[in-house]
């Protein structure tokens, strides 16, 4: 008989397990769901600064007088450009990589936002080398991170 009640409530703590199991990867479903939907329409914002920025930078590079305040800003604007570019790749590549970040997308952006800083704010000399120095940092993280597959990105190009 005791044996029994002990079969009897063993197999209920397995249901309760598995509706409890259940209910875990409906969360999860719904979070990503909910993840992809934010992700989606952060992409189509993306598209929209970046359609802006192009527009600005033909008006830099078309209607503008030359002159060495125009170089800076134009390179801000490139850099700027590139940063939406990075941002667009890296939700790409959450949805090629089955729902995943790599983190090797993240030290890109970070790379290209303190050569941007760089380009921009350059008053200070130990600011510019600290910002250097962060810059190669995240390079020497790169190296470190993937190089296999970073290799690997390389030689299909």
């Amino acid at each position: 008989m005791e044996k029994n009640n002990l079969i009897t409530s063993y197999f209920k703590n397995i249901e309760k397990n598995s509706e409890v199991t259940l209910l875990i990867k409906g969360i999860t479903k719904l979070l990503q769901w909910v993840l992809n939907f934010a992700l989606i329409i952060l992409a189509g914002v993306l598209l929209i600064l970046l359609g802006k920025q192009i527009v600005e930078l033909v008006n830099i590079v078309l209607i503008k007088n030359a002159d060495d305040k125009i170089a800076y800003i134009l390179a801000e604007q490139i850099l700027v450009f590139f940063l939406y570019f990075e941002f667009l790749e890296l939700i790409l590549k959450y949805f090629k990589a089955g729902f995943h970040f790599p983190l090797r997308y993240f030290l890109y952006i970070g790379i290209t936002a303190m050569i941007r800083l760089i380009i921009v704010d350059h008053s200070n000399s130990a600011n510019t080398l600290l910002f250097s120095a962060a810059v190669l940092i995240m390079v020497i993280a790169l190296r470190i991170v993937r190089p296999d597959e970073i290799k690997q990105e390389e030689m299909e190009k």
